[in-house]
Formats: C-alpha cells, structure tokens, sequence
C-alpha cells in the first residue's frame, strides 16, 4: 500500500454533506464531494491487511484495496478501470449501496472502516468528468437477440453484459420512462436522476434498445417474446408490497404504500403533472425503520411535514456489534441516515393495532401498543406511509403468461445458470432473490448474463461471480 501507517495516522472522516437548512428546501442530492486532499487520505487507510475481508462483504467482488491505492497514488484512469472490471454501474452503487464492504473492512475489527463507498463515488465521477467512459459498442454481433424485462439495476446490468458479449438486447419496461426503482423509487436527493439518464445514453450509444409503456403479461403477450427472441430474462424485482391487511381502520384514506408515496414525488421532480401526495403540514406516521423509511422520511421534510415519527416493530439495536453479530458479518447496529439528521423521531418495538379516522373517512390517530411493555401508545396520523417492505414479485403479468415455476418463497425458481423451468427464459435480481440491495441486484444480472451467454453460444468469456444463494 502507499501508506502503510495510514489506517494508525489518520481518522475515518465522512463524506461532507450540504447544511441541513438548506438541502431540506430542495431535491438536490445531499452529498458533496471530497475535496481531493482528503479523499487521498481516506484511501490511505486502507491497510495492507493479508485477506482482504471486503471481498467477500460485497456481492460483486470489488477489488478494493487496489483502486484505494490507485487513487492515493493520483492514478485515477487506472482505478476507473479497476473499478469497472467488476461493477457496471459504480455511480449507482457509490451513492446507493449501504456499503456491506465496509462491515467487512479489517479496519471494523476494532475501529471505524475505510470510505470505501465514498472512494467508489469520487473515481467514476473523476473518469467522466475527465472523459475516459465513452461509448463502447461491441466490435462484433452474434445476431442473437434477447429480451429482458425490467430495466431496474439487475436487468440493466444483465442488459449491459450481454450487449458487451455482441448480442443484441432489447429491454423492456412498463413504466414511461427506463430505471425501475432507480428512476421511481430513489428520491432524488440520493441520486438526481442525470446520472441515470447519462449512463442509459451510454448504453444507447452501445448499442442496447430501450421501449418503454410495454408491460409484458398486461398489453404484451409474454408468448410473443418466446417467438422473437432467442431468450428471455425476467427483471421485475419484487415489487408487492407487505400491507397490514389485518388492521382496523387500514381503509382509511391518507393510508399509502411507501412506493405509490414516493413515484408520485419522483414524477413531479421530473416535471410530470400529478397530485403529489403532500406531507405539508401533515403528522407524518411512516411503519418500517429500513431504508425506503429513511426515504420516506426525507421526502416528509422537504414537502413541509408538520411533525415525521418512523415505526419499528423490532428492538432498538445496539451502538456498536453484539456478541452475537461478530465481524466480518454485517453489523446490525443503529445508524443515522442523512434524512434522520434532519429530523424526525424513531419509535422502536412498537406496534400497530389499529387507525381511526375523521367523519369523512380519513385517517386520524394511530393506535399502536409497545412490544415490551404493552403500554398503548396513540399518535397524530395525519398521513401513515407503509414502508415495511416487499412479498415477492407480481403473477398476475409475465409469470403466469409464461408458466415459470415458483419456489416456497413466492420467489421465481431458477437453476445454477439462471434459467427458470421454462427453456429459454432466465430470472435475475430480485425477482428470483427476493427483497434485497443493488449490490446483489447488479451482481445477479452479470451472473445471468453469463448464463444467458452460455445458453446461447454453448460457452462464455463474460467474468463469472460465485454463484449467490438465491
């Protein structure tokens, strides 16, 4: 390493973010970026510690400790090709990933990881302002084509990969504009959606067809596809979301899923003319403390909310790593997103028992109960957003218009080439994995799109992953 003290020397400093006063007023995106003096010295924290453990914390295998020392010795085209030797999409997942790497990092043993997340940011911003990505289109054409449906991050991985392999691939999407949870499901303070449309130009310019307003199963007949296409991979994700089907009151109007909430506010920062659902002046209820909770609640605070409390059923977790939760494993520990440095309280092991409403039908009050002491507990609800996840992808559309299997879980069943029980049509993402995080969603789509190679020339040059648990 260049530093070989630098992880004794200096100390993990976050990625500075704009003033709180100011972000909330506005969607722009929260973080800002190193200044280069600091970046170099939070990369020379990275130790030259034997095993590095951060291989294995990430899903698609970054090889970390290299473009760390790339960067402190000022040698940026050669991170930007290091990174892109395993990640397709590093400007994603340097603002999006929650950073499993970093629970892996030696340094967590007994102190605070290396910013490795912030680093992967900084480079593929470097390598595009410095114009070193360009188009790529493939030299040659095997003149097979593919479909893939869903252009979420694991259909354009998979997308990105085959073209790479000189078939020609046609995704699909639904909605009216491409990106999946990327364009409609990510607020716009995390990631500004020009760097989506900046990376789905590259890969116009490389040679990938996009058509939007095409939902397969619905207005498209699945079996058409079957006829056109020499094979089929499924990107849907999973997209039903967990309800409360069970709780009085749930009827109510002001009761909404976090992601009908935050597509609609999507919409309206890309300039669409829809009814927003506003949280001005509103007692926001969000249930669910995860992430696209966190989104919720950020989105609350720039629409003028008048108070945000964020539910969780479980137990408060712990400041630092429990007996049981030993490193390299990811620590379950409480964190501090940037939307809850904004404000906003968190109410941990509580649940929810029942909603009333006004005489017009809307909500008014949430009536929960804590776990631990089943003490009811009443709260102001004038708009409650369910963010408590999702089941599994939705039957009624490709699914069941093309026959696949399903395993226990509801997810759809596939074998070690990422083929589902109908020949010719693979699954990836979290269509076949279930709820999960980009990382994997990326890392499952070059995994299938080696797959989908090797089913269609016999054998494949494009890297191959460990295969993940699905």
């Amino acid at each position: 390493m260049g530093n070989p003290t630098g992880f004794l020397e200096i100390q993990r400093q976050k990625q500075p973010t704009r003033p709180i006063d100011v972000r909330v007023h506005d969607w722009r995106e929260v973080y800002l970026p190193y200044e280069q003096t600091a970046l170099k010295d939070q990369t020379a924290r990275c130790m030259d510690c034997g095993i590095p453990f951060c291989h294995q914390g990430c899903p698609l295998g970054n090889l970390i400790p290299d473009w760390n020392d790339l960067v402190y010795r000022d040698r940026w085209r050669a991170a930007i090709d290091r990174l892109h030797a395993t990640n397709n999409f590093p400007e994603f997942t340097g603002r999006l990933c929650p950073a499993p790497c970093e629970g892996s990092c030696v340094l967590g043993i007994n102190g605070a990881a290396v910013t490795i997340k912030s680093a992967e940011a900084a480079i593929i911003e470097r390598a595009f302002g410095e114009g070193w990505i360009v188009a790529q289109p493939p030299s040659t054409r095997t003149g097979k084509r593919v479909a893939v449906v869903g252009s979420g991050p694991a259909g354009l991985a998979t997308a990105d990969q085959l073209n790479r392999a000189g078939h020609l691939v046609t995704v699909f999407e639904r909605a009216d504009r491409i990106g999946g949870l990327l364009r409609y499901g990510i607020p716009e303070f995390k990631l500004e959606k020009r760097w989506l449309e900046r990376r789905l130009a590259l890969m116009c310019d490389e040679g990938v067809t996009f058509k939007t307003g095409c939902h397969i199963g619905v207005d498209v007949d699945p079996t058409q596809l079957k006829r056109e296409f020499d094979a089929i991979v499924l990107a849907g994700g999973s997209t039903v979301p967990r309800d409360l089907r069970n709780v009085p009151g749930r009827e109510l109007e002001g009761i909404h899923f976090a992601m009908t909430y935050l597509s609609l506010q999507n919409r309206a920062c890309e300039g669409d003319n829809v009814d927003v659902i506003s949280a001005r002046d509103k007692h926001v209820i969000i249930i669910g403390g995860g992430d696209t909770g966190a989104d919720c609640l950020g989105t609350a605070h720039r629409q003028g909310a008048r108070s945000v409390r964020q539910l969780e059923l479980l137990q408060r977790p712990p400041d630092t790593r429990a007996p049981q939760n030993p490193w390299p494993t990811w620590p379950n520990i409480f964190r501090v997103s940037t939307a809850h440095e904004e404000g906003g309280e968190r109410h941990y092991a509580v649940a929810t028992e029942r909603f009333s409403g006004t005489d017009d039908g809307r909500v008014a009050r949430l009536h929960a109960i804590d776990v631990n002491t089943k003490t009811p507990i009443d709260f102001d609800a004038d708009l409650v957003l369910l963010a408590m996840g999702f089941t599994g992808p939705e039957r009624n559309g490709v699914i069941d218009g093309l026959g696949v299997g399903l395993t226990a879980r509801g997810t759809v069943a596939r074998d070690a080439n990422w083929m589902t029980t109908v020949d010719g049509v693979f699954a990836t993402g979290d269509m076949q994995r279930g709820q999960s995080l980009i990382v994997w969603a990326i890392a499952d789509g070059r995994s299938c799109a080696r797959g989908v190679d090797t089913y269609l020339m016999g054998s494949s040059a494009l890297p191959s992953l460990p295969a993940p648990v699905a």
